[in-house]
């Protein structure tokens, strides 16, 4: 049985180990590789979506940074429990026309017995900024 490791319960040191994977694999901009810390059947809402799979994890990812340029994200620790963490994030990125954002938000994540996110809520709100704000 695939298992992605640390498995909860998670201490403090186990939550920030998982907390930093999911950032880096954000930050490779990778769909593929994003979604396989996800349950097959993982569901997500993200801000007004509602996102089931790891197939439509990809698709909405793909679209997600076909869209959000030079994106860069920086996940933080709030909280956990036994197989649950809360983060709070922020990341920014350009659009096409070149106008810059910093999006904040929270972020609530359940884990299966192996490791693998079965639920993930995040409310997000973006901002318009200038580039020279930038501190990501």
């Amino acid at each position: 049985m695939d298992q992605k490791h640390p498995l909860p319960p998670f201490t403090l040191e186990t939550a920030q180990q998982k907390i930093q994977m999911a950032e880096d694999a954000w930050n490779s901009q990778n769909p593929e590789k994003v979604s396989l810390a996800y349950t097959l059947d993982s569901e997500w809402r993200n801000r007004n979506l509602f996102i089931n799979g790891r197939e439509e994890i990809v698709k909405f990812l793909t679209e997600k940074w076909q869209k959000e340029l030079d994106y860069k994200l920086k996940k933080e620790y709030w909280a956990h429990t036994e197989n649950r963490i809360a983060v709070r994030f922020e990341y920014e990125y350009r659009n096409k026309e070149g106008k810059w954002f910093r999006a904040y938000g929270n972020e609530n994540w359940e884990f299966d017995e192996n490791g693998f996110m079965k639920k993930r809520y995040a409310s997000i709100n973006d901002l318009e900024i200038n580039e020279s704000d930038r501190y990501l």
